[in-house]
């Protein structure tokens, strides 16, 4: 069952014995778990003193069994959490499949893991509202479904309404993590104060200090002609402490969007559907920003990109002499020096 789908229904679900949290979005799984908490222990249960949790790495199957069976005198049932159980999971499997065929009456289980294959006896064994998979957005496959969610956490999470403008620009500035985008949310609406909505101009002025945002805000002085200005930012990122290849990995999404905007225009297509395809966000600035790279960095640069971004990938990794730091300022230097 998808994660946002049970939280949706959480408050009026029926309680189950066993829960299978699967994924790689922490943000998700301690949603849900704290979903599962107010659900099986109710308005007078107290959290303190009914619920458990383990680390999943070394652990007998014994201590959360007995756990499970020892009623809990501050609320209906006793709540134990395995946190990162897939070494639990794969060692206790047949412990856990007898279990759940006969589980305690007195407790709830909650599995967190980041596999739960389907084809297994204890996932077939397990009713779907059991296994909640707490999956990130796949981005930009699942961005309209990320765009939705930012603006209805941003109203339900935070009290505020997110316009999708705001919201498109929080995800290219941020990425695409539930959690970051939550702690960008907390902030922003702290920030707006007594003001309803949360717009775009708020998200580009107030989030501007995270690296990703940096690394935007290098290619966006490559296009307006400012290369100092954009080694200037490139230098803060790395005396700051970010990793050569994370800001390679914020600098390689743009760029791939600038190739494909090429590729098309060289097709025929003009520039506006190119940028649809290309996946650039629609809200005015981020526009304008592409329009000017794509202006700067002309044709025959356009057209190099993919070979200039497989080419420091392989150097970041260990095929060039030269330190990443070197390495980063070459591909800026490329992309920064005037059109020809």
């Amino acid at each position: 069952m998808d994660a946002l789908a049970f939280l949706d229904t959480a408050s009026k679900a029926k309680r189950l014995p066993v829960y299978v949290l699967a994924g790689d979005e922490d943000f998700l799984k301690r949603r849900c778990r704290d979903a599962i908490i107010a659900l099986a222990l109710g308005k007078g249960g107290d959290a303190d003193f009914a619920v458990s949790s383990y680390a999943g790495d070394k652990l007998d199957f014994s201590t959360v069994g007995n756990d499970l069976d020892t009623p809990s005198f501050m609320a209906p049932v006793r709540v134990v959490i395995v946190e990162q159980a897939d070494p639990f999971v794969s060692e206790h499997r047949e412990t856990l499949e007898r279990y759940v065929a006969a589980p305690s009456k007195v407790g709830v289980l909650i599995l967190d893991v980041k596999t739960f294959p389907e084809t297994t006896k204890l996932a077939k064994a397990l009713p779907d509202a059991a296994k909640l998979a707490c999956k990130a957005f796949e981005y930009p496959k699942q961005k309209e479904r990320l765009l939705d969610w930012c603006v209805k956490w941003a109203k339900g999470g935070h009290g505020k309404k997110l316009s999708r403008d705001a919201a498109e620009v929080l995800v290219e500035l941020v990425g695409s993590s539930m959690g970051l985008l939550d702690m960008e949310l907390a902030k922003l609406a702290t920030a707006a104060g007594a003001n309803a909505e949360i717009t775009a101009d708020d998200v580009n002025r107030l989030v501007s200090q995270t690296g990703k945002a940096n690394v935007f805000h290098i290619l966006d002085a490559i296009g307006e002609g400012k290369p100092a200005k954009a080694f200037d930012l490139l230098g803060r990122l790395l005396d700051a402490g970010d990793a050569p290849q994370e800001v390679l990995g914020a600098l390689r999404a743009q760029l791939r969007k600038l190739a494909n905007i090429g590729r098309l225009i060289s097709q025929g297509q003009s520039l506006g559907p190119a940028m649809d395809a290309a996946g650039i966000p629609n809200w005015p600035v981020a526009r304008q920003a592409a329009e000017r790279q794509v202006r700067h960095l002309g044709r025959a640069r356009l057209t190099q990109l993919t070979d200039w971004l497989v080419e420091i990938d392989f150097g970041l990794k260990g095929g060039s002499p030269l330190p990443p730091r070197a390495q980063l300022e070459l591909l800026l230097a490329k992309l920064a020096r005037p059109r020809q």
